[in-house]
């Protein structure tokens, strides 16, 4: 028997409305799903989708206006303030922007809000510098952030969010303001923080780059709406909805439509996506000499996925029906997965 799962958070049926000068907005509408412990869960959409609500409901940053928030079985929102309080220091979050002082050491920073649940100031230190060592920057304990770049002053943060020894870590929008190699290197190091300390974490994001990256699980925001939610390898590989496959597959249009140059007019075009194993073959040379059959690869990328390899191509298939039956059986015969035949 499978050992069951704990649940973080259970959000189920959250519904959060703003009002402004006599205008409703509806941010989230009857959002229900499940975070597990140990996990990395990916919440995706685009801007103004309503990610970063929800993860402000999270923490009760957030007032909900139906549904309920549990954490660890309890709803936050029936909690008393003294009773929240002590739930949100098991509650860490990190920013796009840092949010670290300027005026203090990075030591300092990190030793924050161990100052404010009043450890001592030999026991904050020896934890500052810990958690510094954690995020490799034992180094720059007496500098200043200013004196940092964005990847090193993300390090300080995350340093400062495990002081604590949180459950969870939120990170809103934590990748975005760095370039792709530090991007790289902070989520190696949140993956990597995840499996040791056995931490919850919880991404918010636009990119779906991210997100299969490290990420376990994902659920796709799209105005407000929970339209997708799943492992991150079946999402990437069959995605069902609208929202996801806009985020999955490039130039995806809301209708569906091939938006790719095709060298024939009505020519059938495929999606065929293979995993880490697949992947790593010439596949369509090896097609090329067993067949004698070309295909046209209109679009093609690869991907880390859960630390496998998957990719994808988007190819169109020789004109003839024969010619393209032989193609789609030389693909389902390596175990490649092929989707979205249009024509």
């Amino acid at each position: 028997m499978a050992e069951e799962k704990t649940k973080v958070y259970e959000l189920s049926h959250v519904t959060k409305i703003y009002e402004n000068e006599g205008k409703k907005f509806t941010a989230l509408k009857d959002v229900s799903l499940s975070v597990y412990e140990g996990e990395i869960f990916g919440i995706i959409g685009m801007s103004g989708a309503g990610k970063s609500t929800l993860v402000r409901t999270l923490n009760r940053l957030e007032e909900i206006n139906e549904g309920t928030v549990s954490f660890y079985n309890d709803i936050i929102g029936d909690l008393k303030q003294k009773d929240l309080r002590k739930i949100r220091q098991s509650i860490a979050m990190i920013f796009q922007s840092f949010n670290l002082l300027n005026q203090k050491t990075v030591l300092e920073n990190v030793a924050l809000p161990l100052k404010i649940a009043g450890v001592s100031r030999a026991k904050r230190r020896e934890k500052a510098l810990e958690m510094l060592q954690v995020v490799g920057l034992e180094d720059k304990k007496d500098s200043y952030p200013a004196r940092l770049s964005g990847g090193q002053k993300q390090r300080v943060a995350i340093a400062r969010a495990l002081a604590a020894d949180p459950k969870v870590l939120l990170c809103d929008e934590a990748t975005s303001a760095l370039d792709p190699k530090i991007t790289e290197e902070i989520l190696e190091l949140l993956q990597t923080i995840n499996k040791t300390r056995n931490l919850t974490v919880i991404i918010i994001t636009h990119e779906m780059s991210v997100v299969e990256k490290i990420c376990d699980r994902v659920a796709i925001i799209d105005n407000g709406v929970v339209a997708e939610v799943g492992e991150v390898s079946e999402v990437f590989t069959n995605p069902k909805s609208d929202a996801a496959k806009r985020l999955v597959l490039p130039g995806q249009d809301e209708k569906n439509i091939n938006p790719y140059d095709c060298s024939n007019q009505g020519a059938k075009v495929v999606r065929i996506v293979f995993d880490g194993f697949s992947a790593k073959e010439p596949v369509i040379s090896t097609l090329v000499e067993d067949t004698g059959l070309k295909v046209n690869i209109l679009s093609a990328n690869t991907k880390s996925v859960g630390g496998k390899g998957y990719g994808q191509m988007i190819v169109e298939l020789p004109k003839g029906e024969k010619e393209q039956e032989t193609v789609l059986d030389f693909f389902e015969q390596r175990g490649i997965q092929i989707l979205e035949v249009s024509a």
